[in-house]
């Protein structure tokens, strides 16, 4: 939202959205943590109403085991602190407003202090090891690849380098680039996990996630590796991209093995056999349940069992890239800085875009809206209720928080079903405010403002 509200800005020039946006800043450094990050939530009640959400609504939260247990720690999980970083650096940026910046330098040094010597990151700092799961390991001081939380800090440290000019981030970067390299796994298996022990070895993370190979983490870590070959000109980055695309290729299901086209490699690798590994559970929440993980492809657990790869896409970005000279590949990197050709910076925000993966992953970012006509726009104003509100039904909810009289609490968790055949819908009329429909058709408006400028 403060993203959007800094591009209504844009669009308009009207101080209303800088307003907007910078109450959201605002939000932010009042929920950031003493360490310098920001966990999943905000409570503006204070810790003491946060821990009682834990110890209810979270604890029973089932096969959601991030919202299970009460760090008070920052996490990099989702790009949770890294989002709110990079937030704040546009924010501060814009009018290089000083009460921001004690702020930002604390996310910053937090990205420093975080990132272990080999490179990468943990999913939670500073390192916890009290709520060990089904393990005996707490996995969220392993390395973690999993959502973005590497690639965010290091996308973050790149911006604060582009605009804010800080030579001493570009070792943690060069780092944290290096990090994939040397976690990727040798012939014939050349891919990679989602989550690493601190011997570097593929471990598991929450009970659904085994210790194994990931093949769609595999496949974002190509593109990202062509990215950094595109930042750094260093060839490095590009030797063993086949040996991790003919893995994926190697690992690919035979027709009968699609489950009707829906999928065409598993989520999960076993290293050593290269078998795919199928999560399942059985009974109704926290107090009962029972994960595991096999070779059985009846009754999947819904993460991971319908991943879809197209590794031709990724041989020609391989192809196209890999034929850049490395003058060619950095003529626009902010990391060379005597080759950036970009006027606005420093002190402006630098947004990392990168065409290629917004367009295989379905992202919408407001340079990706297509630009409408004033018929559709007017239908959207047409669609406002009597409080100009854009309203929309049948989202998805999860089960409330109860206590049955024999003291059993429920299952909170969005999946309901002990297969998780799918999420949960509101099937009544309710009506709701719906943040991604406000973007959604805000970004129309914006998308159309803008051509009108060019």
């Amino acid at each position: 939202m403060g993203h959007l509200f800094l591009d209504a800005y844009h669009a308009t020039n009207d101080e209303y959205y800088y307003t907007a946006a910078e109450k959201v800043g605002q939000a932010l450094v009042l929920g950031q943590l003493p360490c310098g990050g920001w966990n999943y939530m905000v409570d503006f009640a204070g810790d003491r109403s946060l821990k009682q959400w834990y110890n209810t609504i979270g604890k029973n939260a089932w096969c959601f085991e991030e919202w299970n247990h009460y760090y008070g720690n920052a996490t990099f999980d989702d790009e949770t602190t890294s989002s709110a970083a990079k937030f704040l650096l546009r924010l501060y940026l814009e009018k290089l407003d000083v009460k921001l910046k004690p702020a930002l330098d604390k996310v910053i040094n937090l990205m420093i202090e975080a990132q272990y010597p080999a490179g990468g990151w943990p999913q939670r700092y500073p390192l916890m090891y009290d709520f060990p799961h089904s393990f005996d390991t707490d996995y969220t001081s392993f390395y973690t690849f999993n959502d973005d939380a590497i690639w965010g800090n290091i996308e973050f440290l790149i911006q604060c380098y582009a605009s804010l000019g800080e030579e001493r981030l570009l070792d943690p970067i060069r780092r944290g680039m290096n990090f994939y390299l040397i976690t990727q796994q040798g012939n014939p298996q050349a891919g990679w996990g989602q989550q690493y022990n601190l011997e570097l070895n593929p471990d598991h993370g929450r009970t659904y996630e085994p210790a194994a190979l990931c093949t769609w983490q595999t496949y974002d870590h190509v593109i990202r590796l062509l990215q950094f070959y595109k930042l750094t000109g260093d060839r490095k980055f590009l030797s063993r991209l086949p040996d991790a695309i003919k893995w994926i290729e190697s690992t690919k299901f035979a027709p009968d093995m699609t489950n009707g086209g829906k999928r065409t490699h598993a989520g999960n690798v076993e290293m050593g056999t290269n078998k795919p590994l199928w999560s399942h559970r059985t009974g109704t929440g926290v107090s009962d349940g029972h994960i595991w993980v096999d070779y059985d492809t009846t009754r999947l657990y819904g993460y991971g069992d319908n991943t879809i790869l197209n590794t031709q896409l990724l041989w020609n970005e391989y192809n196209k890239v890999s034929a850049l000279s490395p003058e060619e590949a950095t003529k626009d990197s902010p990391l060379k800085i005597s080759q950036f050709k970009e006027k606005k910076t420093p002190q402006q925000y630098y947004q990392l875009f990168w065409p290629m993966e917004d367009n295989a992953n379905g992202y919408v970012t407001p340079n990706a809206t297509p630009i409408p006509d004033e018929k559709e726009l007017r239908s959207l104003l047409g669609s406002l209720d009597n409080k100009n509100r854009w309203l929309s039904k049948h989202e998805w909810t999860s089960d409330p928080y109860t206590v049955s009289a024999s003291g059993k609490e429920s299952n909170t968790a969005m999946h309901s079903d002990p297969v998780s055949a799918g999420w949960i819908l509101d099937q009544s009329e309710q009506t709701y405010l719906s943040v991604p429909l406000y973007q959604k058709n805000m970004y129309r408006f914006i998308s159309y403002l803008k051509s009108l400028k060019q």
